[in-house]
């Protein structure tokens, strides 16, 4: 492997950028000086933090070009961390958001030092270039490594804040979840098997009546298909709740795993050429094992909100589910030969399948190309942190 010439295009274009380190240094500390002295001079006012949050904001814009030119000139391999998101819309939430981010903190510290360093760096910079010429390539990539140690440490947020930021994030996504099912189970108790048990109350009711004034066998023959009448909305009340509670929770899950639950899921997706299901779940020691029950439960609603895609939308001829354990994940493979053009697009099905399943750490792949076929692809821990704990 040929190593770069010392005095290549990388060294000049890094020559450029601590050169550039001067006016950006004197923009960025000019405005993170100021939004700091205003912004907290005027606190006690009503437009003080506000003007602090939006001096923040600032000094974390001039931080992402930070970061650029690390990537550009150094060859750094940062990425670009989390924007602000304000827990409620409007601008009192959008001021605490801007004034909590520690990133923005320290973006404007890297804003206040850049002005002295810029300066150094400029002026070692340019005496290097005209006097110290042989020794130029030592210098900057000395001053290159300071350039990018310092925007490496300040610029980005590290691990840890970032994955905050993602349990900050699965935990509100959680919460709509959880609250999007409890007002489907309330919806189809109310209207499914509380208007069947309203309406059986009220012809045992009319029966009962009926059968104190019963005179003639035509009396008794009304009041006998009363009782017909209630006892068929008996059994429609019992298969919607039933139902309900299969959707909540399916007992065969729980009684006899993913194997038996995705194959009675197969069993009702009306894809004319049926539904293949293959699970296989042995350990390392080849004997079969089941993941945490949590997982099992979102295994098991993922396929099945998958089939019904398919069922309703695909227009496909035949569908595959495979499940099996690959070390400590749990991958599930949905594939059809519909029509695909199918895409995890916020606000969709398939967005809530990708939100909830990242919110236990799992990925959702989706490959659907125009005229098909489609493939899901989900990779499930096989135990949730929970459960490890």
């Amino acid at each position: 492997m040929e190593r770069p010439p010392l005095y290549g295009a990388r060294m000049w274009h890094q020559v450029g950028q601590l050169m550039l380190n001067l006016p950006l240094g004197i923009a960025g500390f000019v405005l993170s000086v100021t939004a700091l002295s205003v912004g907290l001079g005027l606190s006690v006012t009503v437009i003080g933090l506000p003007v602090l949050a939006a001096g923040l904001a600032g000094s974390r814009a001039l931080g992402a070009l930070g970061r650029r030119r690390a990537r550009s000139a150094y060859g750094s391999r940062i990425d670009e961390p989390q924007p602000v998101k304000p827990r409620r819309p409007g601008a009192v939430a959008y001021t605490i958001a801007q004034l909590t981010d520690l990133l923005n903190w320290r973006s404007a510290l890297y804003n206040v030092l850049m002005l002295p360093w810029g300066i150094l760096s400029f002026t070692l910079s340019l005496v290097s270039v005209i006097v110290l010429w042989p020794v130029l390539p030592v210098v900057v990539r000395a001053m290159a490594a300071i350039d990018r140690i310092l925007i490496e440490s300040l610029l980005f947020p590290g691990a840890l804040a970032e994955r905050v930021r993602e349990l900050e994030d699965d935990r509100g996504t959680v919460v709509d979840t959880a609250a999007a099912d409890l007002r489907r189970i309330e919806r189809d108790l109310h209207d499914g098997a509380q208007a069947r048990l309203v309406a059986l109350a009220m012809d045992l009711g009319m029966a009962k009546e009926r059968l104190r004034e019963v005179e003639t066998e035509e009396d008794m023959a009304v009041a006998t298909r009363m009782v017909d009448n209630a006892h068929g909305e008996v059994k429609l009340a019992l298969q919607e709740l039933r139902d309900l509670a299969r959707g909540i929770h399916p007992a065969v899950l729980t009684d006899r795993g993913l194997d038996a639950a995705l194959s009675a899921v197969a069993a009702r997706c009306t894809v004319p050429g049926g539904v293949k299901v293959n699970v296989d779940l042995a350990g390392p020691d080849g004997e079969p094992e089941r993941p945490d029950s949590a997982v099992e439960g979102i295994a098991y609603f993922t396929v099945s909100e998958l089939l019904t895609n398919v069922s309703k939308h695909a227009g496909a001829g035949s569908a595959s589910v495979d499940v099996w354990r690959s070390d400590d994940q749990l991958m599930v493979l949905v594939q059809d030969d519909g029509r695909g053009g199918a895409a995890p697009y916020p606000g969709s099905g398939l967005g809530g399948l990708a939100e909830r399943i990242r919110a236990v750490d799992g990925v959702f792949l989706v490959e659907s190309p125009e005229g098909g076929p489609t493939t899901v692809t989900v990779e499930l821990p096989w135990r949730t942190r929970t459960a490890r704990r």
